[in-house]
């Protein structure tokens, strides 16, 4: 059943008057009355009782009525709705952030964003960055923010931060005296390293296999400032990212440059490309671009 033809029932209902309700709607009468049969013979009820000089609604014609504008308000609501949705004005967005990336990117681009879109919703979900591309795989999670992943698991990519990671180390340490250090040079020092699961772990694992020594690790934890307090209190060294890095206040500690190799700390946006992309993640993902900043390979920081 035509939309367009509810009106015409509402018309007839209001006016009571087949010809008043035809001049409205810029219609014949007698294309009216035939539009108004046919509703009532695919309904199988009749609607009006012609019989008067006023037309009159039945009994079956008056429960018409009244859902009819139950149903022209819904298409109402779904258009207003769609409208909300494409102008960004209503939605939800849900981003999975391993702990380490979230204290970066949060303030960088969540907080403007949300400035722009008061009326979108985040929902942040804090996981190691392994869970996180599983979450962006299996679709409970719209985007993910990790460490360069699998470029053949299924992702669509976006480059945030192009870093280094750094050397964090107690000030009284032999090395803090002598930038900037070799990954070699730290062989038979204890690790403070990331839990399982996080990405910074992994990569720093390679780069020392790479290097030709495993690393003896002394302690791991997920939050990046309890690394930096045992740090403080002498258990070992550890490897964070430059962005974190700018966040140690604590007098104890020396952030150090390292070489040989330099160990990337390069994060993406990532999302399921086979998976339907929202407004409000298209709007999100090009902000995420402008904000980034990056440009022909250049560091964000």
């Amino acid at each position: 059943m035509d939309l367009r033809n509810l009106t015409y029932l509402l018309e007839v209902a209001k006016l009571q008057n087949f010809t008043k309700a035809a001049e409205a709607l810029h219609m014949t009468q007698p294309t009216l009355s035939k539009l108004v049969r046919s509703m009532e013979e695919e309904l199988g009820v009749t609607l009006f009782d012609r019989s008067g000089k006023q037309v009159k609604l039945t009994d079956a014609g008056s429960a018409a009525i009244q859902q009819i504008h139950h149903i022209l308000q819904a298409v109402n609501d779904l258009y207003i709705t769609l409208d909300d949705v494409s102008q960004l004005k209503t939605g939800t967005l849900t981003i999975g952030l391993p702990p380490v990336i979230s204290s970066v990117f949060f303030p960088r681009v969540i907080a403007p964003f949300q400035k722009l879109y008061p009326r979108l919703q985040f929902e942040m979900v804090e996981e190691g960055a392994k869970n996180v591309e599983q979450r962006v795989l299996n679709g409970s999670i719209d985007l993910g923010v990790v460490i360069s992943p699998d470029e053949e698991a299924g992702f669509g990519t976006m480059p945030f931060i192009r870093q280094q990671l750094a050397l964090v180390l107690h000030r009284s340490h032999p090395l803090a005296q002598h930038p900037p250090v070799k990954l070699a040079d730290l062989s038979r020092e204890p690790f403070l390293m990331f839990a399982k699961g996080f990405g910074v772990r992994h990569h720093v694992l390679e780069a020392c296999h790479q290097a030709g020594f495993h690393p003896l690790i002394a302690h791991e934890s997920s939050q990046w400032d309890l690394l930096v307090e045992m740090v403080a209190a002498e258990l070992g060294v550890a490897l964070l990212p430059e962005a974190i890095c700018s966040k140690v206040v604590n007098p104890d500690v020396r952030v150090l440059p390292m070489t040989n190799p330099a160990i990337p700390w390069n994060l993406v946006v990532i999302w399921n490309k086979e998976r339907y992309v929202s407004y409000a993640m298209r709007e999100f993902l090009r902000f995420v671009e402008q904000t980034s900043g990056l440009a022909g390979g250049e560091p964000v920081c």
